[in-house]
């Protein structure tokens, strides 16, 4: 008995130091930026007079111009583009990789080194690329080289373009919506931003390996022999992966979507580096702006309640699929 406590004793010990440390430095500082965003602390000078949901009704106001809701706005478009993007790019690239072509290794490096670069260095690089130049200095970046090839009609102002694509119920797409039953998405104040198109593709091309390799681990997983019974009943290869491959790696699927969606939601660097803002908000971002909001503006209390905001919508995406996940461990 007293070489079990004593072994308790040793592991409390232990563990203790990295449970008061979390505890004081994420989940009180978290707690404590909640408590913030209640506050009136809008200055340099902390202010923590208790203004109730002041500063979350000042994001919620009612112009589809405020920035807020622009930042929504553009998460919402960043995030169904990046992950349609990235889980289609790295299931094609998963499925080549898998029908074992020659030269895997190499190719497989090359899609995954887009990783092992931030996405500071990714910024700049594709902000470069994506520079649509002025009259001055004439086009640069792809601009240029849709000039060199004769497909100047292809140029585009890409991340400087403040168009918006609003939705209105009258339009093709919103009579579209209408037909589905999602009619209630049409309206004047739900748009896409065309400037996020380019941190879209940023964004892509550094995460698309890495959906490659969590779908080539699972195509590796899956038995040949499921795929030989399949053929011998005479179905073709696009029915096989529709039929007994897809929804046999759903799981993957789902964990691609639950990274992909939890890296969009809080999405900050990439933007930082390659955009900001942009013109009339057209590639802002909520962690953006409760970074200018905080750090420039100085308005603790508003930049709190962003963040209060940002932790809801990931939890949100990331909660339910972790209970899902407990209850079926327990099951087994």
């Amino acid at each position: 008995m007293k070489a079990v406590t004593k072994d308790r004793a040793i592991s409390i010990g232990l563990v203790a130091p990295s449970v008061i440390l979390i505890a004081i430095f994420v989940y009180g500082f978290i707690g404590f930026t909640g408590f913030s965003a209640f506050t009136k602390w809008d200055s340099f000078e902390p202010d923590l007079t208790l203004v109730g949901m002041r500063n979350f009704a000042r994001l919620f106001a009612t112009m589809p111009t405020d920035r807020f809701l622009c930042d929504l706005r553009n998460t919402v478009t960043f995030t169904v583009l990046f992950l349609a993007a990235s889980i289609a790019i790295g299931l094609y690239l998963a499925i080549l990789l898998d029908r074992h072509m020659k030269g895997e290794g190499l190719f497989r490096n090359i899609f995954l080194f887009p990783m092992a670069v931030s996405y500071i260095v990714t910024g700049v690089a594709w902000r470069w690329i994506l520079s649509p130049g002025n009259p001055q200095t004439g086009a640069t970046g792809i601009n240029q080289l849709f000039d060199k090839v004769g497909l100047g009609f292809l140029k585009w102002g890409w991340f400087t373009d403040p168009t918006i694509l609003y939705i209105h119920a009258d339009s093709g797409f919103g009579r579209f919506l209408e037909g589905i039953g999602l009619g209630g998405l049409a309206s004047p104040y739900i748009g896409i931003s065309l400037a996020m198109i380019s941190v879209v593709i940023a964004a892509t091309w550094q995460m698309s390996g890495y959906v490659m390799a969590l779908y080539l681990a699972a195509l590796r997983s899956i038995p040949t022999d499921l795929r030989e019974a399949a053929r011998i009943d005479g179905a073709t290869e696009f029915q096989i992966y529709r039929r007994v491959i897809l929804p046999m790696i759903r799981p993957v699927t789902l964990s691609a979507v639950i990274v992909l969606g939890h890296i969009s939601l809080k999405i900050f660097d990439l933007v930082v580096s390659m955009t900001g803002p942009g013109p009339a908000f057209a590639t802002d971002v909520p962690a953006f702006y409760m970074w200018d909001t905080t750090f420039r503006g100085n308005n603790f209390a508003l930049g709190a309640a962003i963040a209060t905001l940002l932790l809801l919508m990931v939890a949100l995406l990331i909660v339910p699929y972790l209970v899902n996940t407990n209850r079926k461990e327990v099951r087994q």
